[in-house]
Order: C-alpha cells, then structure tokens, then sequence
C-alpha cells in the first residue's frame, strides 16, 4: 500500500468549533453518512484537509473518498493518494480499500499506519502496469448491469409514478414550515416487543436461506445467510445494534447478541411508518454509543424518539404522507440519473 498512498494524522478539533455552512464536511469515526457528521461553512486553514483522498475512521475502519475539502473530528486518519485518479478508479480503489477493514478492526490503533502501509491490495495489470483501462470499462458495464436491474425493479414495483399526490405536497409543506405538533413517545409505547438476538459464533452459522443480522452498517449489518435453528424475528420490524445503527427490516431475519430487535404484533404499522420511526430512533441516538459505552435493547426501553403528534398520540397519516412523499422526490431523482447513465455508460461500453 506505500506504494499507492500515504497515512496521516488529522488535525481535529471540537465540533462547538464548527460555524454554519455547508461547503466543507466534519468528519468523524462513525460509519453513516459516508462518516460525515455535519456540514460546515470555513473554520480556519490550520484544520482543513484537501479534497481527492480518503478518510479512516478509526473505529469501524470504513473508508470513504472525500469529494471536497473537510474537517476532522477524533480518530480520522486521512489516506492520500500517491497516483492520479480518475472516476472509475476511484470507485475501484474504494471497494479493494475496504477489503482491509477486517483485518484492521483486529489491529490496535497505534499500530494501524504501518499495518495499513504494509498490507496489499490485488488490482488489474497489464504489461506490468496498473491497468487504467480495464477498470473503467469494468465499472462502466457494472453500473450499466446495474441501472438496467433498477429499471426494471421500478417497473414491476409499480414506482415510476413520482407525482406528489395533494395530501403528500400538504405533508412536505406541515413538515418544512413547521406545522406540525411534535411529542416525545418512549420506545416502549411505539414497540410492545423489543428483544435481544442470541449469540451465534461465525464458525457456528450454517449456511441458509435467513438473514443473519450483528453489529455494523455493511450490508445494513446482514453478515450471512444461515439455516441453524435460531430465532426468527418477523418483517416489519427494526434492529438496532450496539453502536446505535438503526435498519428497518421487511423481511424475517435472525439476529446475534449484539442487535435488539424492535416491533409490535398488537399495532399494524405501515412500512412507510417503520422508516419514520427508524429515522427517528437513530437520530436520537446518534453519538452516544461506542465500543466502550455499548447499547443493550433492555436499556432501551425508556428512551425517547420525537413523531409528529394528535392529540397526545402519534400521527401515523403525517407519518405516512411524508415518507410516501420523499420516496416519490427520491425515485423521481433516480429514474433521471438512471436515464442520463444509461445513455453514458453505452457510449463506455460500446467504444
């Protein structure tokens, strides 16, 4: 890896520092949203990394490409690369980086620059040289592969209608202007279910059909399909792992000791109200848990989320209507990307 990239230190400091703005990203150690904290607007040249390099969160070992200037927080290491980029190869370069993330969660933090530098990536050669060419085109037709999958997915789910229905535009317009009456409900009164998974050792799982749920943000935390006779916890429902990473699950699933499992059988909640409420969840907890401060779903069970309400209970219809309408400005943004790569990644391919 020295051959390809340096190691450095960040220089953090406190997000009280930050100011409003959003030309520059705060970057932590956490693994959502890219590692991306806050936005901010310019703090001072002392702190500032350059964009075109990755950062490394230093605690679930994650590494995300920096398309503009950011801010650190604690434990960020940035990682600089020594040859010239382009598109293609960043995304390449990206998915062979986090082939290292196993590795590295074993190793102490003090340890992890001469670890990382003297690790090995396998990349496309020809003629003894790194080979530029075949990772676009092999980009190019991944992408093309899987905008065609997309298409065809929004077809048979019946969401090519992006039109705003009159109560989904009403629903945009409480939220963004403040119209709504918002409450605070206890995890407990939204979930008469909240469970543990059950340790299950990896050398244990048996390969299967069911998703097998633990601690992490890869793959929305599904580390394998296995057929032991494990629990099985139902669709519609919400993990929660130890760090606090919040998925909603549409499926059946099993789940490992360091997940909780959040549902109701005595309420039938819309999915469309399970992903608000999953918003909702992570967003108060965000930060506060950690390889040293772990969340247990027994803990849980008085903690409190913020859902728009009437009187004095959750509004489930604004809830809806919300979520519907974000879904619908979200495929809406899709099918245009979509159309526009369809056409480009043609031109790639065909050259």
């Amino acid at each position: 890896m020295g051959d390809l990239f340096e190691i450095n230190n960040t220089l953090s400091f406190n997000k009280d520092s930050l100011v409003v703005g959003y030309e520059y990203d705060y970057v932590t150690r956490t693994s959502q949203n890219q590692g991306i904290l806050q936005e901010t607007g310019f703090v001072n040249t002392t702190n500032i990394n350059s964009d075109g390099n990755w950062s490394l969160g230093l605690m679930q070992m994650d590494f995300f490409y920096r398309e503009r200037p950011w801010y650190a927080g604690q434990f960020v290491r940035k990682i600089t690369p020594k040859i010239e980029l382009n598109k293609s190869f960043i995304i390449f370069l990206t998915v062979a980086l986090n082939k290292l993330k196993p590795k590295l969660l074993t190793i102490l933090v003090r340890n992890i620059d001469k670890e990382f530098l003297n690790s090995k990536i396998q990349l496309p050669t020809k003629n003894d040289e790194i080979n530029f060419e075949f990772m676009e085109r092999f980009i190019a037709e991944m992408e093309a592969e899987r905008i065609a999958e997309l298409e065809a997915y929004l077809s048979a789910a019946g969401l090519k209608d992006t039109t705003l229905t009159l109560q989904e535009q009403q629903a945009l317009e409480d939220f963004e202007n403040g119209g709504w009456s918002w409450g605070e409900f206890s995890y407990q009164s939204i979930f008469n279910n909240i469970s543990q998974g059950r340790r299950l050792k990896k050398d244990d799982q048996i390969t299967g059909d069911m998703p097998f749920v633990m601690a992490g943000t890869t793959n929305t935390g599904v580390v394998n399909y296995i057929s032991n006779p494990v629990a099985s916890f139902p669709k519609n429902s919400i993990t929660i792992d130890i760090f606090g990473n919040t998925f909603y699950r549409n499926y059946s699933f099993g789940a490992g000791d360091d997940t909780g499992v959040y549902w109701s059988n005595q309420k039938n909640y819309s999915k469309e109200t399970m992903l608000f409420f999953t918003t909702s969840i992570e967003k108060s907890l965000f930060g506060k848990f950690s390889y040293g401060k772990k969340l247990r779903s027994s803990q849980s069970f008085g903690f409190k989320m913020n859902l728009p309400e009437q009187e004095k209970q959750p509004c489930m219809y604004s809830m809806e209507k919300l979520i519907s309408a974000v879904k619908k400005l979200v495929i809406k943004d899709v099918v245009h990307y979509s159309d526009k790569k369809i056409a480009s990644t043609k031109q790639v391919v065909q050259s």
